[in-house]
């Protein structure tokens, strides 16, 4: 008798826990907060993307 292979659904790795998905989502999204306020902090970095940005217009 033969039997017929099931190839509608593709076949994926399998996933993460969900706890460890979001505590690297919450990991990412604190490390690019930092960095933003980092940059931030220096007034002369602030102004010098303020006359970039207004460069372009």
């Amino acid at each position: 008798m033969r039997t017929m292979v099931d190839t509608s659904r593709p076949v994926s790795a399998p996933r993460r826990p969900a706890w460890k998905r979001r505590l690297a989502m919450a990991v990412a999204a604190a490390a690019a907060l930092s960095a933003a306020f980092a940059l931030y902090a220096e007034p002369g970095f602030v102004v010098m993307m303020a006359d970039q940005v207004w460069s372009c217009f």
